[in-house]
């Protein structure tokens, strides 16, 4: 038993599930303590015309004439097998909704997180390539910006500009699916990830920028250009590849953010994603959909994050030997 404790990979999959089991508890709490009641928020102005029969019916079928700790362990018990609840709202389980909003939250934050590879790790390079130069104060600048503006306030300006300038507005297409009509799937989903990957590039570019700068000081480096390494394989195959393990960690943090942080982008660009799903659910003071949903990206937060430690043991040598 204490040798399988000893496993980091033991450990870290032990740590997940209390995560889980912390994260299902805390949003229970925090859902009963929002005012109002779910049956007054699911029926609307008709909430007012129930008999209090026809309501202590309603409760006693949604169990919410039950104590606290036994609709916790209910909830729980359907989770296990495979029923997430249903949602009054929509007349659907929650099990398909959630498998109907995933995939496109999913392909949002894989075209967004993609952006900010793109634009971080070249934009962190140049920075590192001359300190506290033009090409760093530049690539400080934009990190800056990325960092400071707000999702919502680029997203809407985006949106002015693209509708006032040119006429087009993504919201107004409709949502296609990725593998239904391609190109304006992609026309509906460049922009939004667009404002997601500027916001995520800044952290990106900044580690990048730290970790090649102090894998450029290493004694191998300076001994590779010594031997006459040519500028851009010293770059790529000697700094880069070393420095890709901070790299590779916050570009898996920032996936992972994505996936529950898309809430905000999906609503302005009326995305039918898991983020708006959760959104709507709270609004509507939907138990099942919210809990549900946040439990689903929490697992999806943790299975990021497993991989991602265990991309890194893949990358660098000596975590693995440790």
């Amino acid at each position: 038993m204490r040798k399988l404790l000893a496993n980091p990979l033991v450990r870290r999959i032990g740590g997940a599930i209390l995560t889980l089991v912390g994260v299902a508890i805390a949003v229970f709490i925090m859902l009963r303590a929002i005012p109002g009641d779910q049956i007054t928020a699911a029926f609307g102005t008709e909430a007012a015309a129930l008999s209090p029969e026809q309501r202590a019916s309603l409760e006693a079928y949604y169990g919410l004439d039950q104590p606290l700790i036994v609709q916790f362990f209910t909830w729980l018990g359907s989770l296990l097998t495979g029923n997430l609840g249903f949602s009054a709202r929509a007349q659907q389980s929650v099990l398909e909704m959630t498998a109907a909003a995933l995939p496109v939250t999913l392909e949002l934050a894989l075209l967004s997180i993609v952006l900010a590879f793109i634009i971080g790790v070249p934009l962190g390079m140049l920075s590192a390539s001359r300190p506290n130069g033009f090409r760093d104060f530049f690539g400080q600048a934009v990190g800056l910006a990325g960092l400071g503006i707000p999702a919502f306030l680029l997203a809407t300006t985006l949106l002015a500009i693209t509708a006032t300038s040119f006429g087009f507005n993504p919201n107004g297409l409709g949502y296609a699916r990725l593998f239904d009509d391609p190109l304006l799937n992609l026309q509906q989903m460049l922009m939004p990830a667009l404002v997601l990957g500027f916001g995520i590039a800044a952290p990106i570019m900044r580690t990048t920028r730290t970790a090649v700068l102090e894998v450029r000081s290493l004694d191998f480096v300076r001994t590779a250009r010594a031997k006459g390494v040519p500028p851009r394989r010293l770059q790529i195959h000697h700094v880069l590849r070393n420095a890709l393990v901070p790299i590779v960690t916050m570009t898996g943090l920032q996936f992972g953010y994505l996936l529950g942080g898309a809430v905000v982008v999906e609503q302005i660009f009326s995305l039918p994603g898991i983020g708006r799903q959760v959104l709507l659910g709270i609004n509507q003071k939907e138990f099942a959909v919210v809990q549900s949903t946040v439990l689903v990206i929490a697992l999806l937060f943790v299975i990021v994050n497993l991989l991602t430690d265990l991309l890194y043991r893949v990358i660098d040598p000596r975590v693995r030997a440790s």
